[in-house]
């Protein structure tokens, strides 16, 4: 589950993790407010007004139909009035948004903290995740910071420094210092940076997280080291240990499709394609979407029902997926272990009558515990069904429905 900005940092600063501090607002006046307040508190003129989107490369992208970023110096309140009314409403296009967008609905009043001082300030890169294949947390940590990272990592993957983490061990002291050494800190910098990672490290086991990423990591002028942003994605399957977490998601900056699935205790992500597939379990699924595409279509969707499919779960998996315009044809691909091919064969027929008229080709292949039995329900039910055993013949019916479209 992604989070906003604002809500990781509230999650770091509980941490002991040094954030860039800022109010939320959802109207322009709110925005006011909360710039007088900011001001106030930083005894500076200059605040930073931030889109709150589920993407990065936000001070980079802009408003469709304007040249407007999606983050943005204020040096004065007038200023942020006139920000918060160009952001707020409206479509902020990024690099990892795609074209369509995200709609802005918050934003973050945040103080300025590239104040003067006895030095310069310095951004770098920091995040920490999960390698599966060495089974370990990794940092990851780079001197070049900012908006540019993603072409550091083409370009210049030797400017991004790792160091893994047994999960049983914990970060030890040696290797927050070895990653400041790398980034080359010195003196309070140096311990700041220090106390920054195991704080980090700490948040990031304990909420159960799968990725922190902090770009920028910033010392300030006065050698501070503090988070300036914050990515936050919390495992979805650890949740359950973290209500006040699951209490943070925004529904309104995720497919509505996949809200709607997981409202129905289904699985589902929307893809490209035009074969909306229906399947129990998701190593099945996965061979499903490669049997669409070997039969010359493109999968439109992951979708899994689970071990218990019953003709609420088909009813409410067809609905999503024919909410999908892009979808020429459905199938379906049942295993029959815990569940039997009867008992999902009957399903299908029920949610076919229960929607009423289902304009595109539905192929259901049933194999398992009574697949023979589901196979005749499917065929003596008069409706405009091709029932299907053997992977070879769903792949030939998917190829039929597809040349006819």
């Amino acid at each position: 589950m992604n989070i906003h900005e604002y809500q990781g940092k509230e999650i770091l600063s509980k941490y002991g993790v040094r954030i860039q501090r800022g109010i939320v607002a959802e109207t322009p006046a709110q925005a006011v407010e909360a710039a007088q307040q900011m001001m106030t508190l930083t005894n500076s003129k200059f605040v930073v007004v931030k889109s709150q989107i589920h993407a990065g490369g936000r001070g980079k992208g802009k408003i469709v139909g304007s040249e407007q970023r999606g983050v943005q110096l204020a040096k004065s309140v007038e200023d942020v009035e006139k920000i918060a009314t160009n952001l707020l409403g409206n479509v902020l296009v990024t690099i990892q948004t795609g074209e369509e967008g995200k709609r802005v609905n918050k934003i973050l009043v945040a103080e300025d903290v590239y104040y003067p001082g006895a030095s310069e300030p310095k951004e770098y890169y920091v995040s920490i995740l999960l390698d599966r294949a060495k089974a370990c947390n990794v940092i990851m940590a780079s001197t070049e910071g900012g908006m540019d990272i993603e072409e550091v990592a083409e370009h210049t993957p030797e400017k991004i420094v790792k160091e893994w983490i047994d999960p049983a061990v914990g970060l030890q002291g040696f290797q927050a210092r070895k990653l400041a050494f790398a980034l080359g800190l010195e003196g309070e910098a140096f311990k700041e940076m220090v106390k920054f990672l195991t704080s980090l490290y700490k948040a990031y086991t304990d909420t159960d997280s799968s990725m922190f990423e902090i770009n920028p990591v910033l010392k300030t002028s006065d050698n501070k080291i503090m988070a300036v942003d914050a990515k936050v994605n919390i495992d979805d399957n650890a949740l359950f240990r973290h209500a006040d977490i699951a209490a943070l998601r925004d529904k309104a900056e995720e497919d509505p499709l996949e809200v709607e699935a997981s409202e129905n205790d289904l699985n589902y992500v929307k893809l490209d394609g035009n074969v909306g597939c229906m399947v129990n379990g998701a190593g099945l699924a996965m061979g499903t979407m490669d049997l669409i595409k070997l039969s010359g279509g493109e999968p439109a969707n992951f979708l899994d029902v689970g071990g218990s499919a019953n003709a609420k779960t088909v009813e409410a998996g067809f609905r999503i997926i024919l909410k999908d315009p892009n979808v020429k044809a459905i199938l379906i691909n049942i295993f029959g272990g815990i569940v039997r091919c009867d008992r999902v064969a009957t399903g299908v027929v029920e949610a076919y009558k229960a929607i009423g008229e289902i304009p595109v080709p539905i192929i259901v292949r049933l194999q398992g515990t009574n697949a023979a039995e589901g196979a005749k329900i499917i065929n003596e039910s008069g409706l405009k069904v091709l029932s299907a055993i053997e992977f070879k013949e769903a792949a030939a019916k998917v190829t039929q429905v597809l040349q006819e479209m």
